[in-house]
């Protein structure tokens, strides 16, 4: 289906936009690694390699500034702006066409022509950022009845329909130019130039913070476009109103940063991985006091399903969330967690990533680091088990090389190297 330009309610082409700039854009460029279970092409590898114990190189026709896993795919954006794409494609998550057998288990370009500046992905939907500040998504959401799709129809203005899902990309509808974009499972949030947080997609758990529980299941009386249309997540009562600086995404819930240090998030936290006192849901964002305190600021968060990672601007790592298969990375025999827990035995930091059921750290010296669940294969340790406590992931193709960063999937770990100067 073809992309549709959006016009302005009064039938007038938007006015050109001014490059936009966020802190998260990546700039520094490398090769992209990839390990775990790759039965659905997420590997890049091929279709006969179905899983890899360690790192195994994608080959790419051009360098990689960000690489991130989505739930059961990858997307690699170039240094020229370009955008790349493997894995499952079952609801159009990869952009392009994969009628061709294989092609779905090895890069393939998507046709965008504008410049993206950054890329998300969740379980069955991409999205980009190009670097006017516009998004276009492509792919489904879904919630626990099935797909919802990606777009409602709105009187007046040119767009096109994608209530089932699309293809291939199409634009956000959205008249304020975007600075930083994250994926959840099935949601994705949005910061603005001006500071406001948007969110569309799924709200069944609270994750896009502004639907009201009565109207989760397909948006109520309203229908779909209560959830498909991004729409501005409303912060009454907190200093934080207008002022988002930055926001991250776990599978079903939204945590983000104010300028003035206040971290408020929404959704599920049914093992306290927002910092709940309690296990609870939360429809409307809430400030998460557990992260308060005066003498220590964060700057990154990543969530998996029931566990969540954070870094502080002193690269220290911290976790907290459901405790099985060693997601928190803080030993055996340790039980949940209602607040950040310093993880031990990490050198200082630089990043930090979750897949499902695993975290990863990556160190200032360009480490990586990791621990949870080993079934999958996603550690790069060589074997299936458990990792209660991070271990460095190794390899032969992450000799001589510094990690840039790690992200992690369903069941899959995708990293971005260097190579190392001699």
């Amino acid at each position: 289906m073809p992309r549709k330009r959006v016009l302005e309610k009064n039938g007038a082409p938007k006015a050109k936009r001014t490059k936009v700039s966020h802190q998260s854009h990546r700039t520094e460029a490398g090769l992209v690694l990839t390990l775990g279970q790759g039965d659905l092409g997420q590997l890049g590898l091929g279709p006969d390699i179905l899983a890899r114990k360690r790192p195994a190189l994608v080959k790419l026709p051009e360098k990689i500034i960000q690489a991130e896993a989505g739930g059961v795919h990858t997307v690699c954006l170039s240094e020229t702006g370009k955008i790349y794409t493997f894995g499952c494609n079952d609801e159009g998550a990869l952009g392009r066409d994969t009628s061709e057998e294989g092609s779905d288990s090895v890069p393939g370009l998507v046709d965008l022509k504008e410049k993206v500046v950054q890329v998300s992905a969740g379980d069955s939907h991409t999205a980009a950022l190009t670097e006017d500040g516009r998004v276009f998504i492509w792919g489904a959401f879904r919630d626990e009845n099935g797909v919802i799709g990606l777009l409602a129809p709105t009187k007046g203005t040119e767009v096109q329909e994608c209530s089932s899902g699309s293809s291939v990309p199409v634009e956000l509808q959205l008249d304020v130019p975007v600075v930083k974009i994250a994926s959840g499972s099935h949601h994705l949030a949005l910061v603005s130039v001006e500071g406001n947080l948007y969110t569309c997609g799924c709200g069944d758990n609270g994750q896009l913070g502004r639907v009201p529980q009565i109207f989760t299941a397909r948006g109520g009386r309203r229908g779909l476009e209560r959830l498909l249309l991004p729409q501005p997540v409303p912060l009454k009562g907190s200093k934080a109103k207008g002022h988002i600086h930055d926001v991250f995404c776990g599978s079903y819930s939204t945590i983000a940063l104010t300028q003035e240090g206040h971290v408020i998030g929404f959704g599920l936290s049914n093992y306290y991985q927002l910092g709940s006192e309690s296990i609870d849901t939360y429809y409307s964002p809430k400030i998460l006091t557990a992260f308060k305190n005066s003498t220590r600021s964060w700057v990154e968060f990543s969530a998996g399903q029931h566990h969540t990672v954070c870094l502080d601007s002193e690269g220290t790592v911290y976790s907290l969330g459901r405790a099985d298969y060693g997601m928190l990375g803080l030993g055996e025999g340790i039980e949940e967690k209602s607040t950040p827990t310093a993880i031990p035995g990490l050198a200082k930091a630089s990043s930090v990533a979750c897949g499902e059921r695993v975290g990863y750290a990556v160190t200032e010296n360009g480490r990586a680091f990791a621990w949870g669940m080993g079934s999958n294969l996603q550690l790069a340790t060589g074997d299936e088990e458990d990792a209660w406590s991070p271990v460095q992931m190794s390899g032969q193709q992450l000799e001589n090389r510094t990690v840039l960063s790690v992200t992690g999937g369903g069941q899959h770990t995708v990293m971005l190297v260097k190579d190392q100067q001699s």
